[in-house]
């Protein structure tokens, strides 16, 4: 079994068992057919990945790891908020009739901002941080702007990256963390979807400037499962589980802005089949 399943199997069983319901409250998301979308809920659920120890892909099924770069890249690297500029049909639904989903995710991450060191958008600046300034606190990206909010056609859901550089005790070589803040995660469609993408973007920015991955702790303050999701996720977490796969990044790459999705693969990958038509609330 991964950590990542582990992981996985821990989070939905509480939240089936300990959960809270919204059935019969107002909420905002639908279903196709325009039925209200409830949930169970679990409120401040706290994940640690180590991945020193391995990749934090899960097996219950697979992750479509060349997609979920993808769109990591889309916003981290291309900076765009333009569906025609990502290979997925993911966020499709919320982009108007030229493919903009407003100035949410790539939009923000593109926005200079003034520094002592010159104008730099936050993907920059957490670069030069980390390389200029490794051990500092304040190495943090925010992508959830109240004063945009009203331009955004969804508010952001992984919102905010604060990472902070320790030392392996063994080789004094300096080793990246981070700290993934999510206001709200579809447990069964996103949560390891998101987990596998910011573990790439932290191995990523590690190789980049130098460094070793370390921790990825993911933050979600409202971590719920859909109602027509519950007996799909209670098949799955009965399924046989597998050891985690291995991440291979291409060693040629140095910078950042050169990586693509083709660089990124798992090798001995052993998981489930794939679960297919999982109805998405909007």
């Amino acid at each position: 079994m991964s950590a990542a399943d582990k992981i996985f199997i821990d989070m939905c069983r509480d939240i089936l068992e300990n959960g809270t319901s919204t059935e019969d409250e107002k909420v905002r998301p639908k279903w196709e057919d325009g039925s209200s979308a409830y949930t169970i809920k679990k409120f401040g659920v706290v994940n640690r990945y180590d991945l020193r120890k391995e990749f934090p892909a899960m097996t219950l099924r697979p992750v479509a790891i060349k997609m979920a770069t993808d769109e990591m890249l889309w916003i981290w690297q291309r900076k765009s908020n333009n569906i025609h500029d990502l290979a997925s049909h993911i966020w499709d639904s919320w982009a108007d009739e030229d493919g903009s989903i407003g100035k949410a995710y790539g939009y923000q991450m593109s926005v200079k901002h003034i520094y002592p060191e010159g104008q730099m958008d936050q993907v920059d600046r957490v670069i030069y941080d980390l390389k200029n300034n490794p051990y500092s606190r304040r190495i943090m990206t925010n992508m959830y702007v109240h004063a945009d909010l009203s331009e955004m056609n969804l508010y952001p859901c992984a919102y905010s990256m604060t990472f902070n550089v320790t030392k392996d005790p063994e080789t004094e070589r300096p080793v990246l963390n981070a700290i993934l803040n999510q206001r709200s995660q579809d447990i069964l469609t996103a949560n390891n979807w998101n987990v596998c993408q910011y573990a790439v973007l932290v191995h990523m920015l590690a190789r980049v400037c130098d460094m070793k991955a370390g921790e990825l702790v993911h933050v979600i303050a409202d971590a719920h499962i859909y109602d027509r999701h519950i007996p799909i996720v209670r098949e799955m977490i009965e399924r046989p589980t597998y050891p985690a796969p291995q991440l291979w990044l291409n060693p040629e790459i140095k910078n950042f802005y050169d990586f693509t999705k083709d660089d990124v693969k798992l090798i001995n990958y052993q998981h489930n089949e794939q679960i297919k038509n999982i109805p998405v609330a909007v």
